[in-house]
Order: structure tokens, then sequence, then C-alpha cells
């Protein structure tokens, strides 16, 4: 971790929340079959945008895919006469598959994700017996950003922040005062996100979560999933670091390092997986293609027996 490049994102979400004209609009779209909150974010001066964590509607009982949750996505970009430059993603999801290669067919961007996606592959690709036709080497991304690596969307200024503990790939996208933070955080009343993937860990996802809640207490944080917290019988996917540090379940201000690892650890033990890990793993690896068809034409999703 940099402090550097904390410093630079924390001093670039400050000169925003203090100039005009630099805060982004956000729309987003609630996928309530896999509790996912996908994002398009657009600058209002140039009516650039980027969408983020897009949602491929999948049956796992057929094995059917669609475009309705996405096509809700394309209706809205086009409807605003949004240009999409970035299809972001802010980790390989293990809940739902992308939409972000079909996105791509109807809407143009860049599709981008961390540069350690290479690692998620490699231990995914053994798992999954990928076999040597996969390549491991994030090629199937337009590009692969680092820890503090800048873009803009429009004319608004953004900073990528590498926010590992669920997964090792896990980014974080602050857009003028608006972080993506993917599955770090939940809302303040539902805590935080399991680290007991392959590759995650309690510790790293305690320090990731402690620098994004070193950004400025104004900052709003985008959210990717939302359970419903006992006592609220309402979706939601907005909070800000202010909020999060003041009253998070897990991690408010005051809670200590080994407080958390213990709890989480202990929080995990009694998880299931996610009900569609195995194809969403299997094609988000992929950069949301789907597995290359076998000899008869037909793609496979694969299910390790009694390895995960």
């Amino acid at each position: 971790m940099s402090d550097h490049h904390l410093a630079a994102a924390a001093a670039q979400v400050e000169a925003v929340l203090q100039g005009r004209g630099r805060s982004p609009m956000v729309r987003s779209f609630f996928d309530e079959p896999t509790n996912t909150a996908s994002h398009v974010v657009y600058d209002p001066e140039t009516l650039y945008a980027a969408v983020i964590d897009s949602v491929l509607d999948y049956d796992a009982a057929s094995g059917r895919t669609s475009y309705e949750s996405a096509q809700a996505i394309v209706d809205f970009v086009r409807e605003h006469g949004l240009t999409v430059q970035w299809q972001l993603e802010t980790h390989a999801h293990a809940d739902h598959l992308s939409a972000a290669p079909w996105l791509q067919e109807q809407l143009g961007g860049e599709l981008a994700i961390g540069a350690e996606i290479t690692v998620v592959q490699d231990v995914f690709g053994k798992i999954f017996n990928a076999g040597t036709r996969f390549a491991r080497d994030g090629s199937q991304f337009d590009r692969l950003f680092r820890d503090g690596d800048r873009f803009k969307t429009g004319n608004i200024e953004a900073i990528v922040l590498h926010v590992p503990g669920h997964t090792p790939a896990d980014m974080a996208f602050v857009i003028g005062d608006v972080a993506f933070i993917g599955d770090t955080l939940f809302m303040p009343d539902y805590g935080t996100a399991r680290a007991d993937f392959p590759g995650g860990d309690a510790r790293q996802l305690f320090r990731s979560i402690r620098r994004l809640l070193s950004l400025p207490r104004e900052t709003r944080i985008f959210l990717c999933h939302d359970y419903k917290a006992p006592e609220r019988d309402y979706y939601a996917w907005e909070t800000s670091v202010g909020a999060e540090r003041d009253a998070n379940l897990h991690v408010h201000e005051g809670v200590s390092e080994e407080e958390f690892v213990k709890m989480r650890t202990e929080r995990d033990a009694t998880l299931s997986l996610p009900k569609l890990i195995m194809p969403s793993v299997q094609v988000n690896m992929r950069g949301g293609q789907l597995p290359e068809a076998e000899d008869n034409g037909v793609r496979y999703i694969k299910i390790p027996i009694n390895r995960l």
C-alpha cells in the first residue's frame, strides 16, 4: 500500500469537493436476483460515461442467459445521449456474470479491471482445469489498472485504488467526489464483505477498508451489493465515508485490526458459497466471455466436485 497514492487520492477528491462542475452524475440499477448494484457514472458537462459492474442475467436451472438487466443500462445511456468510455469491473465477481462484452457491442467503451486479475485467473484456471488455451495474462481485458493509475470520465479526474482482501484483484474507482468500492464495504447496518474465497484475506481487507475510509468524509460511496439488514425492508447502495466511519457494524472507528480479523474469520466460516459462484467465476475471469464452445458447438460450465 502506497502512502503517496493514498494522499494523492485524498487530495484529488478534496479538490473536487472544493471545485465546481467536478461532481459526476450517477444512475444505479439494482438486480434483485443477484443483489447487485450496477452503476452508470457520467460527466454532466461532456456526457461521457463509465459503466461499473454490469449484470448478465443467468438462469442456473436452465443454463440460459439473457440481457434484460443490461438492456436497462443501454436504454438509459441512449435516452440521455451518453457516450460510454469505460466498462469497469471492480473485481472478478463470484455472485453474478458480467455483461460487459455485450454492453461493449451495444455502447462501446474500454473493458478494464485490476492487474491482479492474473492472480485470480491462475488460481481459478487451475480449479476449473481451464487448460492451456485459457490465457492467464489478463489479455481478455482492454486495460489492466494498477494502484494509483489515473483516467478520466469526460473531464472528471479519476484514480484507481487497489483494495484487496475480498479477492486479490479488488479495485476501487474514485471518480470525482464518488467512490465505487466493489466488494469491500456494505451499508453501515450490514457490515463488510467476506474474505474467505481463494486469495482472500481478512487482514488485507481491513487495511483496504481503512484506506478507503481515509478519504474525505463527504466522499459518496456506491456499493456493489445489498442484502437488506435486519429491520430494514428496502435495498440501499449509496452511503458515504463519514457514515461508514461512524456506524459500520463491523469496522467503525475504534475497531482494531485484530478484532476485525477475528470477527470476519469466524463469520466467514458460517457462510455458504454464493449460488452462482461456478458460472460467475468461469465467465468473469474471461472478461465476461463464456467458455469456448466444445466440438458439438455448445458452451459448458464446469462444476468441480469436492473442490470449493
